[in-house]
């Protein structure tokens, strides 16, 4: 049976009995969000018109997935769950995050392809001291609202948690063992006598090594892909969310919230677990 999640501090019983009225549906109320069960699934016209009329976040969750089966979060790391693109901010101790930042736009609505993106964006930091790495993680990176909450309940309800990122391994190295994350994969930079090159080391991980990644850790863990969850914010993050039972973007491009099965505008991180039908504790 088809169900409405709504969640978000604007959400009212009022609002939700508004909501259960248009949609014929039946209204069950939890401390951190609201369930509709649906006699007949919501169009998408129907599920964007109340995402337009209300100030909270309204999904539906498919019928094929069950948050009570889940068993691993993929998740994206820049502005997913960290609030900074870090190439960005790596960028702007040469002077040009705004050269660096139109590229990152581009290439995260999709008008240009992810690897050629990166490529030119890491060329442009050639010469740059590694130390500015350590500056960036320490000055201007934090864990996106409800992040740390998040991960705390996933692990108890062992829920694997892997970080996959177009981003580097310096960032989600240090994350992967402050969160004590599960996984994790991104792009290594290249760098001589303490030095970035301008150029990465190894296969970019792009959009489809994300999808990659879900998949074989789909088959590692022996579970079905219904089973899982990926959460991103830009168009390298498309086709692990096609793998995925239920995709989620975060505060995501227009691109993204289009293909993505449900989004979250209003909530932090601790919206995923209301799409789960998890209460936080």
């Amino acid at each position: 049976m088809a169900k409405l999640i709504l969640q978000g501090s604007n959400l009212t019983q009022q609002t939700v009995q508004e909501i259960n009225a248009e949609v014929k549906g039946k209204s069950k109320h939890f401390e951190t969000y609201s369930q509709i069960e649906l006699t007949r699934s919501v169009n998408q016209d129907q599920l964007n018109q109340l995402r337009q009329n209300y100030a909270f976040d309204i999904n539906q969750i498919p019928d094929s997935f069950s948050g009570a089966q889940a068993k691993l979060l993929v998740t994206d790391m820049d502005s997913t769950l960290i609030n900074i693109e870090c190439v960005d901010e790596i960028g702007d101790f040469l002077g040009i995050k705004k050269k660096i930042s139109r590229i990152t736009e581009a290439a995260m609505q999709g008008d240009i392809d992810f690897e050629t993106s990166l490529s030119k964006r890491v060329a442009l930091l050639a010469g740059l001291e590694t130390t500015v790495l350590e500056r960036v993680y320490n000055e201007r990176l934090n864990l996106n609202p409800g992040a740390e909450l998040l991960i705390q309940i996933l692990k108890q309800r062992n829920i694997k948690v892997a970080l996959v990122s177009g981003g580097f391994t310096y960032f989600t190295d240090r994350l992967k063992t402050r969160l004590k994350l599960d996984y994790s994969l991104a792009n290594t930079l290249e760098k001589n006598d303490e030095k970035l090159t301008g150029k990465i080391a190894g296969t970019i991980v792009g959009a489809q090594t994300k999808a990659d990644l879900l998949i074989k850790l789909t088959k590692d863990l022996n579970i079905k892909p219904s089973q899982t969850i990926a959460l991103g914010d830009g168009a390298n993050d498309l086709a692990m969310m096609k793998e995925a039972g239920l995709s989620i973007a975060y505060h995501a491009k227009p691109t993204v919230q289009q293909q993505a099965l449900t989004a979250l505008n209003h909530t932090g991180l601790e919206g995923v677990l209301g799409l789960l039908e998890t209460e936080q504790t």
